[in-house]
């Protein structure tokens, strides 16, 4: 029964992929304005759906106003658990564009890949700024990796200075986002061994765990927006980095 759950969960994840990932190559060579974020938000609905990941909301995303969504980062699964709420840009590693399907697939949500390489900075950070003169929502995972989800690792303040310097000369609202692991499989994530079901980190196999993963029933995962902070009141990126992580590293909720 689970391997079947599990067959099915992946066969949802290639019809909806497919499906968005095609009209995608179509929309995007012409279009990538506001609009072209629709579809990817139904796509990672599809996805948290499929997998069978249930959400318990708390505050309200910002809306509004050109916004850096700043999260922390548990496990691959927090990109459908974001993207299903907002719309913007994910901004990842450099590295990830080589990843077997997922690269491409990123591309097609308009992730904006950033190398860590000195060559590739000035393209990383053209792209970004184009991204912001679109009118473009960001979304970053700030502690540059993913952890077992029971804290939140220190933040790297980099691309804050977005938020403050931004090029289209008008200062972005800052989100800070809290994601917590409630439960998996109906069990309460209070220990390492059941976290790990869901969370991914250090050198865990990626198709391994996907497959494990869609073998359970699920999880569910809080996400809290808090209230916004305007970039506008600081002029330091690290201040900024540092009232963010409070805000999201306070917001931890753990499993009774």
């Amino acid at each position: 029964m689970a391997s079947l759950r599990a067959i099915f969960r992946l066969f949802l994840f290639a019809l909806i992929s497919a499906f968005v990932v095609g009209s995608q190559t179509i929309i995007l060579p012409f279009y990538r304005g506001p609009k072209s974020y629709w579809l990817p938000v139904f796509w990672q609905w599809g996805i948290r759906r499929a997998f069978g990941i249930k959400l318990i909301v708390k505050g309200t995303p910002v809306k509004n106003r050109q916004t850096l969504y700043v999260s922390n980062h548990i496990s691959y699964f927090d990109i459908p658990v974001v993207g299903s709420l907002v719309m913007g840009s994910f901004i990842a590693r450099g590295d990830m564009t080589k990843w077997p399907l997922f690269g491409y697939m990123g591309k097609m949500q308009q992730t904006i890949y950033i190398s860590r390489e000195r060559n590739d900075a000035l393209e990383g950070k053209n792209a970004l700024e184009e991204k912001l003169k679109d009118g473009a929502n960001l979304i970053i995972f700030a502690e540059g990796t993913s952890s077992d989800g029971s804290k939140v690792l220190p933040f790297k303040s980099s691309l804050f200075s977005l938020a403050i310097d931004n090029p289209v000369g008008k200062p972005l609202a800052v989100q800070p986002i809290t994601i917590s692991l409630l439960d998996v499989a109906g069990q309460p994530a209070v220990t390492c061994a059941v976290r790990d079901l869901y969370t991914w980190h250090g050198d865990m196999t990626l198709w391994s765990h996907i497959w494990q993963f869609a073998k359970l029933k699920g999880a569910t995962v809080e996400v809290k927006f808090h209230a916004p902070r305007d970039a506008a009141t600081y002029n330091d990126r690290k201040a900024l980095c540092g009232d963010c992580y409070n805000d999201v590293s306070g917001g931890l909720a753990r499993a009774a």
